[in-house]
């Protein structure tokens, strides 16, 4: 049986997505041993981590445009040796000034090119069946990124020094370089065309000019539902990558738990993501994509709610309550967003209008991890960082609403 190119190109892309989890997973297992030997405060080192969110988001919107101009092949096998060089450069640096160039400039432009809006381009030019499945399964590569990595490297950078963790994300992207090259194409050539569709089914592809970038920006401000889309994203990346993904093996440090154990209930995390996310996109393909917002952003704030008073020194079944409905939610999110911006904006501009609505995400992720750290160091705890997210979810759950009677597709383009 030929197994359609698509998948081939999907599961390239899937591994490519693991790669800029890789690293993203692992930067709260670095925080404390790095903060130990530099002797430099948690607002040094989460300063670092929001630079490098904020440069991701910011970069994720020119990402869409550099991959229709140059391909998205050569614009990804750059950014893994971002990744690669930054990582590695931080082994070698002295000052936190150096941390902030690698970690936030280097590493923040690699990944944010291997960002969802890169899973989402992959997605509209090679699936028209299933396409809603894939961009949950293309989510799913952070949560498999953090499963596979994030215990791994927590009990390297504990037994070795948190530099022999780091190489293990430099050798992934190295190796995963040649690979992605193999079995990576750009898009669907006639007389083939895109999975579940024919040739004339091809994404067209749209302007390629920066000036066309913004203009679709200035064209989708005047749509009520991109101001749905970018703050309850905002909200999105706040909650995840921002306080989660940056704070909770710290936070749960200071509780009394060991890091190895916060970093293996976060890898859990992981694999109820994984199922979460793929089922989010399954959903996605059958129901009201806000209904579904609102179900996911609601749940998280009850979540969240419940973290500062079931951390601890070990795991009690409250903690498994969040660890449970918390990793279900954690990128769910993302197939109803994508899938509301191609209705709202049609296939053409969708990518470059979900490459801002994801700016919105990262810019809140970096505000929070800022934040939380700010927090951390002059309250003495995340107590505030906490509730704060709670509320904010929400608050999201409430406005997702605003968008439940979408437009049908191509009628906003």
């Amino acid at each position: 049986m030929r197994i359609h190119k698509a998948w081939v190109v999907a599961f390239a892309t899937f591994l490519t997505l693991i790669a800029a989890a890789a690293f993203r997973s692992t930067t709260s297992v670095l925080y404390m041993p790095i903060e130990m030997e530099f002797h430099w405060s948690r607002v040094v080192t989460s300063g670092a981590v929001g630079l490098n969110i904020l440069v991701y988001g910011l970069t994720a919107p020119f990402a869409a445009v550099f991959m229709n101009r140059f391909g998205a092949k050569r614009v990804a096998t750059v950014a893994l040796g971002l990744i690669a060089s930054g990582t590695a450069l931080t082994t070698v640096m002295t000052q936190s000034w150096q941390l902030y160039l690698d970690w936030g400039i280097l590493v923040g432009v690699g990944t944010g090119c291997l960002a969802l809006v890169f899973g989402s381009q992959v997605a509209n030019a090679w699936f028209v069946k299933h396409r809603g499945l894939v961009t949950g399964i293309f989510s799913a590569g952070y949560a498999t990124g953090q499963l596979l990595f994030l215990p791994f490297i927590t009990i390297v950078a504990n037994n070795q020094g948190w530099r022999p963790a780091t190489y293990i994300v430099t050798a992934f992207c190295i190796v995963l370089i040649p690979i992605f090259l193999l079995g990576f194409k750009n898009a669907p050539v006639p007389p083939d065309g895109p999975y579940g569709g024919t040739a004339a089914d091809i994404a067209p592809k749209p302007p390629v000019t920066i000036r066309a970038n913004f203009a679709a920006m200035r064209g989708a401000l005047r749509v009520p539902a991109f101001w749905a889309l970018a703050t309850t994203f905002f909200v999105c990346g706040w909650t995840t990558n921002g306080l989660i993904g940056a704070h909770f093996i710290p936070a749960a440090h200071d509780h009394g738990m060991p890091t190895t154990l916060a970093a293996d209930l976060l890898a859990v995390v992981g694999i109820f993501d994984f199922i979460g996310t793929i089922a989010s996109g399954w959903l996605t393909d059958r129901f009201n994509s806000a209904y579904l917002l609102v179900f996911y952003y609601g749940l998280r704030g009850l979540a969240l709610f419940t973290v500062p008073f079931v951390l601890g020194p070990d795991v009690q079944p409250p903690m498994l309550f969040f660890i449970v409905f918390y990793g279900l939610d954690w990128i769910a999110t993302v197939p109803p967003t994508v899938e509301l911006c191609r209705r709202y904006f049609g296939i053409r501009n969708s990518s470059l209008v979900y490459g801002w609505v994801f700016a919105s995400h990262m810019i809140g992720a970096a505000i929070a991890a800022a934040f939380a750290g700010w927090i951390r160091q002059f309250q003495g705890d995340y107590f505030i960082a906490w509730i704060t997210a709670a509320v904010l979810c929400l608050a999201a759950a409430g406005y997702s609403l605003s968008m439940r009677k979408a437009p049908a597709p191509g009628q906003i383009s």
